[in-house]
């Protein structure tokens, strides 16, 4: 056969072969009932070869009308059921139940389950004509036990076809109406090509999304044949399907809140959806199932799963079969007693809660934790199936839980980063630990020290009962080392299994954040205003102006005009009209300065919509001693503002370490950052803008801060694989350990006396304070500040690496576990470092000009397909450098040098000149003294600083363009008004009219 001659017929019955060849029976497309959606004589074969007695109660009832009376049965709970239910629960008539399925048993302990299980009939219809209504044909209908679970389109691309085809098919012709294709009857819908694969659940003509069924976003060549192959030599195959249907298939139910117009109320509507696996989600737990069963437990597994991979479904199958797993099938006992599924992020809890809840077919498997400790506590010790939790619920029962001995633990952990790798593990590692003895009656026995450190040592490491399995999109070098896998080809740390950022992107599933990057660069000058001309440490002096020019007035105020104009300009219009923008700001001060500004902006626009705040705490303005809350700014509880913002109300939400990481509002198109990025947390706050809605593309970022190549660089590492090349050297230890004893500060037997009366609860823990403080005298006695400096900096390297590295040490020293408690304790008693921030100099200085450039547009970052590399614990030497001292004014020079505008000397005289006419323009000053409204006087204000602009046209040519760029000109229009209506306002005359502001 040539390639012209391979025909979609050929197709077909290539694939068709192989399944017969796996045990699939053949049937004609006549024997298909279109009415009742069966292939009856299917049905009724296997009820009477899998439940003859059941069949023959029915039978002595009804005679010769059984077989019809089955069948009229089943199709009727077919099509208000759905073939999912009455497959796994099966139909009852007359006081007769039939099940429509058997599956796989877990263990070998009923044998004759798996008697059942063999009775399963799987058949193949090609060209099955599905309608009453005319003569359309479906290119294969596959059937179990005569019910219809999967129907397919095929296209083959050496006929000039391809899967978008098949798609078109469905879409177009494949009318929803008719009873196969009704919404839950039959399982999945494929479209087939030779190249890739795409499915649904629900067909909706022009409205139905095909999600991909691929193994990557182009399948990788396959030597053997099609690229497509592995759907019918896997997926199709009898036994991974039942395990498909049986483990996976779920019919979810969603909610999503919305803005109703007509009620002006946030509404909630539920939906259904039915859950077919996509392909990277039944391999990665299909995987982990297969090492667990090869590897028993105590293994750790890390899933490097992107943003849009369906990282909650994945969690509840994998923890739904980690509950039933026996390791072989003639094991008596499951391999784990419980699985803890644990999540870092609160506000995500619910949900996660909610997902595994709902794959739960048997009642009272899933314990979600909602109350407080003693609930976990119970849940653990009654030995509960599934529990689900929070990683901060753990340390508050640790000490509690020393009864459970014997039992293992699989630990799911959603989102894992470094809070699962430092002391905060430790706490989840002691609750879980069973194979510690107990602490027996302490009164009855003697307290035997190196015991007690012995068991601090195992609560950190790794245990023989507990296997962790991580999910993360964004794994960093200590994730990797701790439950990454070491590839013994290259020495590389990597992930179990990878869904990556790029397919992501892709297959569409999120959106490319960096596709519309804008940067933007500031340019200032400052002036020294006094005659003195003090030298100050150059580094604290540079840091502390640029703090003074970052949270000026003018510079937040000239910024937030560029936001707002932006936003005015694209995003207001997105989304249909409803899209949303975030500001990330530097810090809780700069996001209430930013707010205000925002909100008196806004309300001088006449704007129809308002900003809103999140930041945690108090926040004391130190110009203006004023205290702001979220509550206080908003008017609105910080429970509120989730929902708040889903309102036209509020439109822009303006952050300060809130709501960069967990927080999923598909209306969210737009941010402006003002805060440095860099690594996960640039990847973690930019990809909030990457969840999919209705009529939302391109995301727009405007950055003034980060740097292009930074952002890139940031991303590039977690767009495909990421990979830890070097594992830390647990011998680093000793080497600080040397390192802290060189500096004679403290001896061996201190250190003991210390772990003596740390380590035994009988010893009043005062009795450790003269320790250290004949410790710190003799740190305060080295003689100069970099000694000192050098030694915390040993000190706190020691401590950090022991806290992770004792994660991963299979050796037990003793001498180092007291150590650890000794110089973590010894860290917290040293006085803190000296170096107060000259503050003085903000009062010798003036902000003298200051402008915003757009340096890189629109045009995106775009990202390599290449493998990204993240570090390990690093322990820096301390570099020391002399503090360069400077006078103020060359320090001054020094900023404008780097972020000077382009004003000249004379420019900045002539533009002096002009506010003098400006201020002393007697028309203006009339209508500011009348009893005018707000709009009147600003219309004449701006009318006035066009007038004397105009001066500058003959003379200065130049300084007018600059002054009449829009941007600018808004800038100087809008500091003159604020400026003549306070000095209005200061010398008693009439304020504007209040009914007309």
């Amino acid at each position: 056969m040539t390639a012209l001659s391979y025909l979609e017929q050929n197709f077909e019955e290539h694939i068709e072969q192989h399944l017969l060849s796996s045990g699939y029976h053949s049937r004609l497309p006549s024997e298909y009932d279109k009415e009742q959606c069966l292939i009856p004589a299917e049905v009724i074969k296997f009820i009477q070869t899998s439940q003859p007695k059941e069949y023959e109660k029915l039978q002595t009832q009804l005679g010769t009308d059984t077989d019809t009376k089955i069948i009229y049965r089943l199709s009727n709970d077919l099509a208000k059921l759905g073939a999912l239910y009455v497959l796994r629960k099966g139909f009852k008539t007359r006081g007769c139940h039939f099940k429509m399925a058997f599956f796989k048993p877990v263990s070998g302990m009923n044998p004759e389950v798996q008697v059942f299980y063999n009775q399963n009939r799987f058949s193949i219809v090609r060209q099955l004509k599905y309608s009453k209504k005319n003569e359309n044909s479906l290119d294969m209908g596959i059937f179990l036990n005569g019910i219809p679970i999967i129907t397919a389109e095929l296209k083959n691309s050496l006929t000039g076809q391809f899967v978008e085809e098949a798609i078109k098919q469905y879409k177009s012709n494949r009318d929803p109406k008719e009873p196969l294709f009704k919404f839950k009857l039959c399982l999945v819908h494929f479209a087939i090509g030779s190249e890739k694969i795409f499915m649904t659940t629900r067909l909706q003509e022009d409205s139905t999304r095909f999600l991909p069924f691929n193994r990557d976003t182009e399948n990788p060549i396959n030597p053997m044949g099609h690229q497509t192959a592995y759907l019918w030599e896997d997926i199709l195959q009898q036994d991974t399907l039942l395990d498909i249907i049986h483990n996976y298939l779920h019919v979810q139910k969603n909610s999503e809140k919305y803005y109703d117009k007509e009620s002006g109320s946030i509404k909630e509507r539920e939906y259904e959806v039915f859950i077919f696996p996509r392909y990277h989600q039944l391999d990665a737990v299909r995987k982990i199932l297969s090492a667990v069963r090869e590897e028993g437990v105590s293994h750790d597994y890390l899933i490097q799963h992107s943003a849009g991979s369906g990282k909650s479904n994945s969690i509840a199958w994998l923890a739904h079969q980690l509950a039933s797993f026996y390791q072989k099938a003639t094991d008596t006992d499951r391999l784990f007693d419980t699985i803890v599924v644990v999540t870092d992020r609160r506000v995500l809890d619910k949900q996660l809660q909610n997902t595994i809840k709902q794959f739960e077919q048997v009642q009272g498997v899933v314990k979600p934790i909602e109350k407080n400790a003693a609930q976990l506590k119970e849940a653990l010790e009654k030995g509960k199936d599934i529990i689900i939790t929070t990683l901060q619920k753990f340390p508050v029962i640790s000490k509690s839980m020393t009864d459970l001995k014997g039992k293992r633990f699989a630990v799911i952990i959603d989102e894992a980063h470094s809070s699962q790798t430092g002391e905060a593990s430790k706490h989840l590692k002691k609750v879980l630990t069973a194979s510690l003895e107990d602490a027996e009656k302490e009164d009855q026995i003697e307290f035997d020290l190196e015991d007690e450190i012995i068991k601090e040592i195992n609560f950190r490491g790794k245990q023989p009962h507990i296997s962790y399995f991580a999910f993360t999109a964004t794994p960093k070098g200590k994730t990797l080392e701790l439950f990454g896998r070491k590839d013994p080809l290259d020495g590389h740390f990597k992930a179990f299994h990878i869904y990556s950022m790029r397919q992501a992107i892709e297959e569409k599933f999120i959106l490319d954040v960096l596709e519309n990057y804008t940067t933007f660069k500031r340019y200032f000058k400052l002036a020294k205003k006094v005659e003195s001309d003090k030298e100050y440490e150059k580094k604290k002096a540079l840091r502390l102006l640029m703090s003074y020019v970052d949270l000026h007035p003018h510079e937040i105020d000239l910024k937030t005009r560029i936001m707002l104009e932006h936003f005015m300009d694209k995003p207001v219009l997105a989304i249909e009209g409803k899209g949303r923008a975030m500001v990330v700001t530097r810090s809780r001060l700069h996001a209430v300065r930013f707010y205000l500004s925002f909100k008196k902006i806004m309300s001088e626009k006449g704007l129809t919509f308002k900003p809103l705040v999140a930041f945690s705490g108090t926040v004391k303005d130190p110009d203006t001693g004023q205290e702001h809350t979220e509550t206080s700014l908003n008017g609105i509880s910080s429970s509120q503002i989730v929902n708040a913002f889903k309102t036209p109300t509020y439109r822009m939400l303006i952050v300060a370490n809130k709501f960069q990481t967990g927080f999923d509002e598909p209306l969210l198109h737009t941010m402006y950052v003002d805060k440095k990025l860099g690594g996960v947390n640039a990847v973690q706050t930019l990809s909030r803008l990457n969840r999919t809605a209705r009529g939302k593309t391109n995301p727009l970022i405007l950055d003034f801060v980060n740097e292009v190549d930074e952002i890139k660089t940031a991303f590039q590492d977690y767009y495909q694989a990421t990979f830890l090349e070097e594992e830390t050297d647990p011998d680093k230890l000793h080497d600080l350990q040397s390192e802290l004893e060189g500096y004679g500060l403290f001896t061996t037997a201190e250190v003991d006396a210390f772990a003596e009366i740390f380590f035994n609860p009988a010893i009043p823990m005062e009795r450790i304070q003269p320790i250290l403080n004949a410790v710190v005298k003799r740190w305060q006695a080295l003689p100069d500040d970099n000694q000192r400096e050098d030694f915390r900096s040993a000190l706190q390297s020691y401590f950090r690496l022991y806290s992770y590295i004792s994660q991963i040490i299979t050796f037990k020293v003793v001498e180092l576990e007291k150590l650890y408690v000794f110089v973590r304790n010894l860290n917290r008693k040293l006085p803190k470092r000296k170096g107060q921030l000259p503050y003085e100099i903000i009062d010798a200085i003036d902000l003298d000009s200051f402008r915003i450039q757009e340096t890189f547009h629109e045009y995106g970052i775009t990202l390599e397909k290449t493998n990204g590399e993240t570090k390990g614990i690093k322990l820096g030497n301390p570099q020391h450098t002399l503090d360069e001292k400077d006078f103020l004014s060359n320090i001054v020079k020094t900023l404008n040098d780097t972020y000077g505008i382009e004003l000249t000397e004379d420019d900045k005289i002539d533009v002096g000149r002009v506010a003098e006419k400006y201020f002393n323009h007697e028309g203006l000053k009339a209508v500011m003294v009348s009893n005018n409204t707000l709009e009147n006087m600003r219309y004449k204000s701006d009318n006035v600083v066009d007038e004397v602009l105009l001066d500058f046209v003959h003379t200065k040519l130049e300084l007018y363009k600059k002054l009449s760029e829009p941007k600018v000109n808004e800038m100087l229009k809008s500091k003159w008004f604020e400026g003549i209506l306070r000095e209005s306002l200061a010398t008693g005359h009439n304020e504007p009219s209040q009914a007309q502001q």
